[in-house]
């Protein structure tokens, strides 16, 4: 008879993490950001990752999103860490989840991070915004110089407690950029906070200015880290 080993087993493969780009495009405009989510732990499921999960009863893909999308709002680079149970190729892993993309999410890059990285939702600083009209505006300009030379803009505080809150100082920047052929309005850009309880909603802002959200089409152009 073989002996029985007794030594410490030995350790299996390292995990690997990995840090996916992609775009949130016209037809997920309005999925939910728990709905963006399910979508991308379906993609890796159809793309055959060895994908690492949650312990619990109720195991979930380990997967974290840097930073919740407000409905309606598409995304040009969003970014998500997912964790392997074992390290792949990137290259290979991004051909995979291109034939696996859902309509609507669109992989952009694919990189390898370290383990020990901190959370994304702690390293994101604040978010730039891009907004088309649909139809005319009138004196964009002076109603972003209004905004921008408040001193304080109070907002009544999003849900059922009451209350209001500054926006005014979470918007960081405010243009007016030039009008493209073929559109009836310049086309506005914003550098909002974006930082645990100090969130900047490009809603909130169009409101700011008198615009209705429902002429506006809104895109997160940019997630802008903090510092190491």
């Amino acid at each position: 008879m073989r002996p029985i080993p007794t030594g410490p087993r030995p350790p299996g493969p390292r995990p690997q993490r990995l840090r996916i780009t992609f775009a949130k495009t016209e037809p997920m405009r309005f999925t939910s950001n728990l709905d963006v989510q399910t979508a991308l732990e379906r993609m890796f499921r159809r793309a055959q990752l060895p994908v690492l999960h949650t312990q619990g009863y109720n195991p979930r893909t380990k997967l974290h999103i840097a930073a919740a999308l407000p409905l309606g709002v598409t995304g040009r680079a969003e970014v998500a860490d997912v964790w392997l149970e074992h390290p792949m190729d990137v290259q290979q892993v991004r051909r995979k989840l291109e034939r696996a993309q859902p309509p609507g999410l669109r992989v952009l890059h694919v990189e390898e991070v370290p383990l020990d990285e901190p959370a994304l939702q702690n390293q994101v600083r604040a978010a730039e915004y891009e907004v088309r009209f649909l139809e005319p505006v009138m004196d964009l300009t002076e109603r972003v110089a209004r905004v921008m030379a408040a001193e304080h803009l109070h907002r009544p505080k999003p849900g059922k407690r009451g209350g209001t809150y500054d926006l005014r100082p979470l918007i960081e920047a405010l243009e007016v950029l030039p009008q493209r052929v073929n559109e009836p309005a310049p086309r506005l850009w914003m550098r909002l906070r974006a930082e645990p309880g100090a969130t900047g909603r490009p809603d909130e802002v169009l409101d700011a200015l008198g615009l209705p959200w429902e002429i506006a089409r809104v895109e997160r152009t940019r997630l802008i880290w903090s510092k190491p």
